[in-house]
């Protein structure tokens, strides 16, 4: 009877140690995952910042150059106007006679329609 108990002591302690074992294992494994989540973390923060650098300089040079194409449209912008503004005080006063003329030397006549009843 004590060779069947020992035995079975052995096969509990055997058994103990395998879940022991087991459990060690759980635990080096959640470690691992642990470890290997903050790495993935930390890369992928890193490619964030780079790309959002990436971005911000992409962005300034961007408008920088839209900066300069306001400059030039305002620039071409007044240069038109000066250009209307002229044209407007060149040919301003042969417009002006030319529409007096029109609505004051008025040639009355009669109308080829117009029936005469006499």
């Amino acid at each position: 009877m004590t060779s069947q108990s020992q035995g079975i002591q052995q096969l509990l302690q055997a058994e103990k140690r395998a879940k022991d074992k087991l459990d060690e294992a759980k635990k080096r494994k959640g470690k691992r995952l642990r470890q290997a989540k903050e790495e993935a973390v930390a890369e992928t923060d890193q490619y964030r910042m780079q790309r959002e650098k990436d971005f911000r300089l992409k962005q300034a040079k961007i408008m920088g150059s839209q900066s300069h194409l306001v400059d030039e449209i305002e620039e071409q912008t007044l240069e038109k106007i000066k250009e209307l503004n002229g044209s407007y005080n060149k040919s301003v006063e042969s417009v002006i006679k030319q529409l007096l003329s029109m609505v004051c030397d008025m040639k009355p006549e009669v109308h080829v329609n117009y029936r005469a009843t006499n």
